[in-house]
């Protein structure tokens, strides 16, 4: 069909060429346009196509409308030409074979061919193009949408008109003219945008021309875009905040129509934020977390948002702790512990892992050996805002002293406590035993949870003091302390009195052994009764010889306060130890209160000491005289025969003095020091006056 179109174009070429190659050799048929062929008639208007024709006489016309005949007709002939029937009422063939339109619609637009024949002549044609216009009037753009949406695929604008017909057509974007391109489109009467944008925003015009009029319209285009990626304005330029800060951040984003933005937190929207500008005053760590800003397109419902992770770090509170625990009594367990704050602190032992950590509470466990013994461990706590230590130093246990603590419970039986406690890091667990058997708690042992305390329940106190000795050891993975003892009664071990400056009041104050066995202490006195609180004696005055109870305290106390003593009076005081029923020795007396001359021990003390002075000395001076006279005897004596009576009595003599004067006649000087004691603190008797034996002298005549 194509070949076919492009010989019917050159239809008229080879009509005139064949006419002139006919021409030649004779007379020849021709048809030839008057005017132009190419003419504009304006729609209900008279038109002709005129052509002239020569060579031939009367030839036949026929008219084609494209390749469809519209009208025929044999020039000059006596019957009327014949017209297609949709054409009749605006054809007419004129008798030079033109062709005439009456009122010419718009439909009769198009190209035209003339046909001449005559027999024995040939055919003669000729060719014409007809456009049929119509004034342009009421012209309007108009669009799908009422706006262009950017990232859309495509935005079409087409032009309408009440009437009329384009020749040619003009658009233009902001008084710039379009072409056929990439992005646009001009097809039929619209114009097509590709892939709209922003920068599509303006005004489009469409002008529309033909030879009998020309009309120009504009269209203003809106593009809506947007919203685009949100920017938070300051962004957050630190890597975390502390609690307590306070926070202004506003969040805009570009777009038609604009919108305002909203701040999202834990999925609520948080009201009260003008303009999209975020206020957080004090901000605490539970404001930390990702903050969302919102923007939407209130007409093309295109939504975007911008994330803004706040870091609100708080310290953790106080400062880190360190301990050391026992695993199995055989390992070490180090355990740190920062707790709280936000992020966790991060916890390590450097001197013990290079790689182990842990946040909030960490524990590394190692194996014990000598060198942690005393070793100070420091644990590393890091925290965003501040860094910490803590030490920890393992001990073994250390050296200590049992510690008994006696009471009397309510089945009246003596309750004796026994505590064993060594310093040390892990603390040190305790095991009991008594003599080669191990104390399991029972009715008579009762040994605490924490198996530091040994309680020994019993009426008797026989039953605690003839037991065998307790053994408490103390021991942790890096070493042990073991203490043996033996349970004493009632004793104390050291006593002192403080009286104030006036002598009105003392205060007496007391030790006992560590394994002294204690229920209570009667606080003694000895001397005139205390003053009552109106200045006078609470009995009438008088002295007492033998101490009495003034006050009983229990077996904790080791202090009393004696009040509303008489100045000018002396008085002896003693704390008595006891164990239920039981008391144990008194403590050393203690006297306060003007001079007295000598105490009654001092006094016995001296009346025994002058008899055994004076016995020494005529001891002494017997011995002189005895030997004096002896040595002059022995030089003046004339020797005479001496009896067998006399005899035996010389030989006896000798002895007998030298046994008096080693057993009696000479004595060891006195105990000063005991005659400063009490009666009650002296073991021995005092010292008796014996006189010496008496010595038989014989004299010869």
């Amino acid at each position: 069909m194509t070949w076919l179109k492009g010989i019917q174009k050159l239809r008229p070429v080879l009509v005139s060429v064949f006419f002139i190659l006919t021409s030649q050799g004779g007379n020849c048929l021709v048809v030839s346009p008057v005017g132009p062929t190419l003419v504009n008639a304006l729609a209900g208007t008279n038109v002709t196509l005129a052509v002239s024709y020569s060579g031939a006489s009367d030839p036949v016309v026929t008219w084609f409308k494209g390749p469809l005949p519209v009208g025929t007709w044999t020039i000059n002939a006596n019957f009327p030409p014949d017209i297609a029937n949709n054409s009749w009422s605006v054809l007419e063939i004129e008798r030079n074979g033109s062709l005439t339109f009456i009122d010419v619609p718009l439909r009769f637009t198009g190209s035209y061919t003339v046909e001449l024949t005559k027999s024995g002549q040939g055919i003669a044609s000729a060719t014409f193009t007809l456009n049929i216009y119509e004034i342009i009037q009421n012209v309007t753009l108009i669009t799908e949408t009422d706006f262009a949406q950017e990232g859309a695929e495509r935005f079409t604008l087409q032009y309408s008109m009440l009437q009329g017909v384009v020749e040619q057509e003009i658009w233009r974007f902001n008084g710039r003219d379009l072409k056929n391109s990439t992005r646009y489109l001009i097809e039929g009467a619209s114009l097509v945008i590709f892939g709209p944008n922003r920068t599509d925003k303006g005004s489009y015009s469409v002008t529309l021309m033909n030879p009998f009029s020309s009309v120009t319209t504009h269209k203003n285009v809106t593009v809506l875009y947007g919203p685009d990626e949100p920017i938070v304005e300051p962004p957050p330029i630190q890597p975390f905040y502390k609690a307590g800060d306070s926070l202004i951040f506003s969040c805009q984003a570009e777009g038609f129509p604009l919108s305002i933005p909203q701040w999202i937190f834990g999925g609520q929207i948080l009201p009260d934020f003008h303009q999209g500008v975020l206020n957080l005053t004090n901000v605490q760590t539970s404001q930390g977390g990702s903050y969302t800003c919102s923007v939407v397109n209130e007409l093309t419902k295109e939504k975007r948002e911008k994330n803004v992770t706040l870091k609100v770090y708080d310290v953790p509170l106080g400062s880190p702790t360190c301990s050391v625990v026992s695993v199995n009594n055989a390992d070490l367990q180090y355990q740190c512990k920062w707790a709280g704050g936000m992020p966790e602190a991060q916890l390590s032992f450097p001197a013990l892992s290079n790689t182990s950590s842990g946040a909030g509470t960490f524990s590394l466990t190692v194996t014990s050996s000598a060198n942690l013994n005393d070793k100070t461990i420091t644990c590393l706590a890091e925290h965003p805002i501040e860094q910490n230590t803590c030490n920890i130093t393992a001990k073994s246990p250390r050296n200590f002293i049992p510690t008994v603590e006696t009471s009397v419970d309510s089945d009246g039986k003596i309750a004796v406590t026994i505590r064993c406690v060594s310093e040390a890091s892990p603390p040190a667990v305790v095991s009991w035993s008594q003599g080669n058997e191990s104390v399991v708690t029972g009715s008579t042992y009762q040994i605490s949870s924490d198996a530091t305390q040994l309680k020994i329940r019993s009426y008797n106190i026989s039953t605690f003091l003839l037991a065998p000795n307790y053994t408490c050891t103390c021991r942790n993975p890096l070493g042990s302390q073991r203490k043996l003892f033996q349970l004493q009664g009632p004793t104390i071990s050291d006593s002192s009195l403080f009286p104030n400056q006036d002598g009105t009041i003392i205060t007496l104050t007391w030790e006992v052994p560590p394994t002294s066995l204690v229920t209570g202490f009667d606080i003694q006195m000895k001397g005139p009764d205390l003053l009552s609180h109106s200045g006078g004696y609470s009995v009438p005055k008088r002295s007492s010889k033998e101490y009495r109870i003034i006050q009983q305290k229990p077996g904790y106390a080791r202090s009393t306060d004696v009040f509303l003593l008489d100045p000018d009076m002396t008085c002896r005081f003693r704390i008595i130890p006891k164990a239920r029923l039981t008391d144990g020795e008194p403590s050393k007396v203690h006297r306060i209160g003007p001079g007295d001359g000598l105490s009654g021990s001092a006094i016995a003390g001296i009346a025994a000491g002058i008899p055994c002075s004076i016995l020494a000395l005529v001891l002494l001076i017997g011995i002189i005289f005895l030997i004096f006279y002896h040595h002059k005897k022995k030089s003046n004596k004339t020797r005479y025969p001496v009896s067998r009576a006399l005899e035996k009595v010389k030989t006896i003599q000798p002895k007998a003095v030298s046994h008096n004067i080693l057993n009696r006649g000479l004595r060891p000087p006195p105990d000063y020091n005991s005659l400063h004691q009490m009666p009650s603190e002296r073991s021995g008797t005092l010292p008796m006056f014996v006189p010496p034996a008496p010595v038989r002298v014989a004299t010869t005549v």
